[in-house]
């Protein structure tokens, strides 16, 4: 399965999630239910995956999580903000980088309008 086609799941189950919960819950139930949708999908899920960083060939005592990681190729990123600021798309861009996957998806399900929460990342796809 390539990246695109998970990532074309991924936003159903967004739109799917936001039409039964809607706007403003915490973002751990958010990623809770995706993470449901997901699997009842078929797809391999991981939640809270620890990513170690490297620095000048050193490993980092410390690193970042992953909320969701879908077939080990897609990482979700979730919030529920007001906002979403310039920062949190450079996250995204920095996990791929990082990880170097290819993809990344980006969603703030505290929206009017879901479709204006969802962003795809790209690193080399």
């Amino acid at each position: 399965m390539t990246e695109n086609d998970i990532s074309y799941k991924i936003r159903g189950a967004i739109f799917d999630i936001y039409n039964e919960l809607g706007a403003g819950l915490l973002e751990s139930v958010y990623v809770a239910a995706l993470e449901w949708e997901l699997l009842n999908q078929g797809l391999q899920v991981k939640r809270e995956v620890p990513v170690p960083v490297h620095y000048k060939e050193v490993k980092m005592d410390l690193g970042f999580r992953l909320d969701l990681l879908v077939e080990n190729k897609v990482i979700i990123e979730v919030k529920s903000v007001e906002n979403l600021a310039e920062v949190h798309h450079k996250q995204v861009l920095t996990y791929l980088k990082i990880t170097k996957l290819k993809l990344g998806i980006l969603v703030n399900f505290n929206v009017a309008n879901i479709k204006d929460g969802i962003f795809r990342k790209v690193n080399g796809l």
